[in-house]
């Protein structure tokens, strides 16, 4: 008999801790198309996404500690750390594990990242990483 009942209850813990921490603020340009498109492969992979309207980017990323050599069109928010531009869903949720990082960007707008997608065409990026000491590290290839 107890055992029937502490399944649902295990279940029910699984599924919270599986979504802990899968909300993230994005701020992005009103007139951004591309963004509204990552922010959509971001629900798509079971994020709950803030859409903030912002027509101050450059005062949000500052605030944030972007550095200007990883900008991208928007910025998220996740922990207290940023994501600038087309991270994919997967480097997104691996950040939480990286207490060494300040947040991680894609650059510019990389033809097949997501919310960059234009046919077949894919072009090379990495995600870079910022650490607390203002250093890069690759922490993905693509």
């Amino acid at each position: 008999m107890l055992r029937k009942h502490l399944l649902p209850l295990t279940l029910l813990a699984l599924s919270g801790l599986a979504h802990a921490g899968d909300t993230l603020d994005v701020y992005r340009d009103p007139n951004c198309g591309c963004c509204k498109q990552w922010i959509q492969h971001l629900r798509d992979n079971g994020f709950t996404v803030n859409d903030h309207v912002e027509p101050q980017m450059s005062a949000v990323k500052q605030r944030l500690g972007v550095a200007p050599r990883l900008g991208s069109c928007h910025t998220g928010v996740i922990d207290g750390k940023f994501v600038e531009g087309h991270v994919p869903a997967e480097q997104v949720r691996a950040l939480a594990a990286r207490s060494d990082l300040k947040g991680i960007a894609v650059p510019g707008m990389p033809v097949g990242s997501p919310g960059m997608e234009m046919g077949d065409r894919k072009d090379a990026y990495q995600v870079i990483g910022l650490t607390h000491e203002g250093q890069d590290i690759v922490v993905a290839q693509y």
